[in-house]
């Protein structure tokens, strides 16, 4: 079994082996896609393949849209070329159930898939016809809040030489202007806060850039601004797809699907022909599409106004999943586990996440009406977290914790503070999962052995300042948290003033008693 176009006509061949596959017609999609797009996105890695394509693949299959996406990448041309070009742009995509069972199916709403570099001559003119479309609803992103940082030069002198991601829409969206002007929806579906407002900003400066080199007209930028005619939705996306896992390509080969091995592009990229994902999933959108959209209400995308989106995106982050995860980050590092999955079986653990979820977070928790938070968090600890066909590991997770504890920890805190029927003092499991941060920065485990710290842009001076902090030696703590505690930079409050900093000095000094150490003050405090 090959996935490609010809092998779409042996639906008895896939069913046996519990492969779906699209109920339209690909060739007629293709067709009409490529007369009259309506949906492009840039960043077709496997949050795409396994969420956004899946939504439209829904739509496709009732007759409820006809037309497909068209997928873009201005990161790595190998992700357009090996992986969407090797397989006719088709992807298989698996669903990893808690009870150990997959859904597989064969996606095929990508119809076409494009190098966005101008470099690429024959690509980049494309885009540009794709954008002059009138019939053109949308571009959307998935690549990561890092895309949308401006670095110096980012504007590269022009919409020619675009190469930034912000660049090129600009470069694109200025093509649009030139030819009509048409109304159109840039949407940021990445996972971060106010998503919406980082792409218009980092649009807007590349803009401006080009009006001040005098490489474009103003009038551009005014355009740019009407909201009336270019809109930057916010959004909140989640469903963790993690790396392509070998038990999944595995379970392919077995049954003769061909191809499926992962590759490792020029660029580092991880990628495969298949993409493999949890089942829940959530896209909540602000409902601002100035020349219409696909009806993804209809597949279960959640559309609203920009309040709510922001307010689920901030019941996700600060209270029902993201703080969960990190505090299972560093306490798995810790403890030496490599799945997030079986720390899941681990009831120290289990106590901490229920005590930062339920306990700490759910009373003061920003409730943002069409969804419930408790039963969201009901499901990321009943169900999502231990998944065990989740491949997803705490060291992954642990990646640049000092950019997110701001916001995962310190808006409860900030809320307890702000709230005179509440004492900050009261709080065990956030002060917990900040203490084991701090233990985790000193790259030894519980067992006092030498531990790899995953990336972060404030490791080293983070190291650096807690220099001299010892296992074994819990007087070593002194007064060396004290810059890091009262930063508001960090947790965005200061610690101490809030009634915390002793609290976690204190649970950090009893993790550094010695070996199993940082298991025994779980068990102490919770």
């Amino acid at each position: 079994m090959k996935v490609c176009l010809a092998s779409l006509s042996d639906r008895e061949g896939w069913g046996r082996i519990g492969v779906t596959l699209p109920d339209y017609d690909v060739a007629a999609l293709r067709e009409k896609t490529a007369a009259e797009p309506a949906w492009i996105h840039f960043g077709a890695g496997n949050i795409f393949r396994a969420f956004l394509c899946a939504l439209q693949q829904d739509l496709l299959n009732r007759g409820l849209t006809d037309r497909g996406i068209i997928a873009a990448d201005t990161f790595d041309v190998d992700n357009i070329r090996t992986i969407y070009g090797g397989f006719e742009n088709l992807t298989l995509s698996v669903t990893l159930k808690p009870d150990g069972t997959t859904d597989r199916a064969i996606l095929a709403p990508v119809t076409e898939a494009l190098v966005a570099q101008p470099s690429e001559a024959a690509d980049w003119a494309r885009l540009k016809e794709i954008f002059r479309a009138p019939s053109l609803q949308m571009v959307s992103y998935t690549i990561t809040e890092k895309g949308y940082a401006l670095t110096p030069g980012a504007a590269d002198g022009g919409p020619e030489k675009a190469r930034h991601a912000m660049a090129v829409t600009a470069a694109l969206l200025y093509e649009r202007w030139q030819h009509g002007a048409h109304p159109i929806a840039v949407v940021s579906m990445d996972n971060c806060s106010h998503n919406g407002e980082k792409l218009r900003g980092a649009v807007l400066a590349v803009a401006q850039q080009w009006v001040r080199d005098g490489l474009v007209p103003g009038c551009f930028v005014r355009w740019l601004s009407d909201g009336t005619q270019v809109t930057f939705p916010w959004t909140m996306i989640d469903k963790i797809t993690p790396r392509p896992a070998p038990s999944v390509e595995q379970g392919l080969t077995a049954d003769g699907v061909e191809g499926m091995a992962p590759v490792v592009t020029p660029r580092g990229t991880y990628l495969a022909p298949f993409v493999n994902a949890e089942r829940p999933q959530y896209l909540v959108v602000e409902d601002s599409f100035p020349n219409g959209r696909p009806p993804l209400e209809k597949a279960g995308v959640l559309f609203t106004d920009r309040d709510t989106v922001n307010r689920v995106e901030r019941m996700k982050v600060t209270t029902c999943l993201n703080p969960l995860h990190t505090a299972l980050a560093v306490y798995g590092c810790l403890l030496g586990y490599t799945l997030i999955a079986d720390e899941m079986k681990d009831p120290d653990l289990v106590r901490l996440v229920r005590r930062i979820g339920y306990d700490e977070g759910l009373p003061v928790v920003t409730d943002p009406g069409i969804l419930s938070p408790r039963a969201f968090i009901d499901e990321v600890i009943g169900e999502r977290l231990p998944n065990v066909f989740m491949p997803d590991t705490p060291q992954r997770i642990a990646t640049d914790t000092s950019q997110k504890v701001p916001i995962r920890f310190g808006e409860t805190i900030k809320s307890y503070v702000a709230d005179p029927e509440r004492d900050p003092a009261s709080l065990v499991g956030i002060p917990l999962a900040v203490a084991g941060w701090l233990r985790y920065l000193l790259a030894v485990d519980d067992e006092g052995k030498p531990m790899a710290c995953s990336s972060d842009p404030l490791l080293e001076k983070l190291q650096a300042a807690l220099a001299g902090v010892t296992l074994g030696d819990p007087a070593s703590v002194g007064d060396r948290l004290r810059p890091i505690l009262s930063d508001p930079a960090l947790f965005g409050s200061d610690l101490y003033a809030a009634g915390l900093g002793e609290k976690i000095e204190r649970m950090l000094a009893e993790e550094l008693e010695g070996p199993g150490a940082v298991r025994a003050a779980l068990r102490r405090y919770l």
